[in-house]
């Protein structure tokens, strides 16, 4: 069982395992759920889904998709003056 301690603040430290085992990152979001004297927390993930639905409704991407095609990675190629054999010849 691991512990943490409460500072003067009431502020928590996740020990270093639980971060780890939960991939909490500094900003990330928890949530805390009480029930019966017990405290559990949980990582707030984003509905992926969501996050793409709001970004498409935020950013006209019609005249991005008409200059670059489909293919943005052959778009920055041909902006740079790269050709597929000169990438192979730098490895």
């Amino acid at each position: 069982m691991l512990e943490g301690k409460v500072s003067s603040k009431y502020q928590l430290t996740l020990p270093a395992p639980v971060r780890k085992a939960l991939g909490i990152k500094p900003g990330d979001i928890v949530r805390y759920q009480l029930e019966g004297g017990k405290l559990t927390v949980a990582v707030v993930r984003p509905d992926i889904g969501r996050v793409l639905d709001e970004f498409l409704a935020t950013y006209e991407l019609r005249p991005l998709n008409e200059e670059i095609g489909t293919d943005a990675v052959a778009h920055v190629r041909a902006q740079r003056g790269w050709r597929d054999f000169e990438l192979d010849d730098e490895r």
